[in-house]
């Protein structure tokens, strides 16, 4: 259990999501220091969103992530954007909600975009190790080389088994608890 090892680790609980709220991890990011990302989807209800702002404070932002194909294809907020530095994001277009779309322009954040061919391969599925440093699923050349084009460090692997069949990419697979 994450709490166990935290509060071992010294780490204290902040609080909990009591129900009927709900809040998964996929969909949540910090933009900023001092600004969360909330979407709203099918596992992070509007009262999970709301108990979340509440513990966290300051500068939230709660985005409806569209519903696309339902809890068989389920998409969550990280499912359609990966930070990758202060100023630069993964997106995939077509599912990022308007409202997230205009912040980032508002502040800058330069977009890569994912092709809608590598959205399925986990394309916009990438983890930022550190500013400009990511991991990324191996099979979408595209975004890859937008990437590196960009300036970042790029270390594909294999995605194929527990990524792709399984539907859970780098982003999926750790939850960063603090990045320097």
């Amino acid at each position: 259990m994450l709490e166990a090892w935290t509060s071992g680790a010294g780490i204290p609980t902040l609080g909990r999501i009591a129900a009927p709220g709900t809040a998964d991890g996929g969909d949540t990011f910090w933009l900023r220091p001092d600004l969360l990302c909330i979407g709203r989807t099918l596992r992070t209800n509007s009262e999970g969103a709301r108990q979340l702002a509440h513990l966290v404070g300051g500068d939230v932002r709660v985005f409806d992530v569209p519903y696309w194909r339902g809890p068989g294809e389920l998409v969550h907020l990280l499912s359609v954007i990966s930070p990758v530095a202060d100023d630069l994001a993964v997106v995939y277009l077509p599912l990022l909600p308007v409202g997230l779309w205009e912040l980032l322009r508002d502040l800058g954040v330069r977009l890569i975009e994912v092709p809608d061919e590598e959205f399925a391969t986990l394309g916009c599925n990438v983890l930022a190790v550190r500013p400009g440093v990511v991991v990324v699923a191996d099979g979408n050349p595209r975004t890859r080389r937008a990437l590196e084009a960009a300036g970042c460090e790029v270390h594909p692997y294999a995605a194929t088994e527990i990524g792709v069949n399984g539907s859970g990419g780098p982003t999926c697979l750790t939850r960063p608890i603090l990045r320097g």
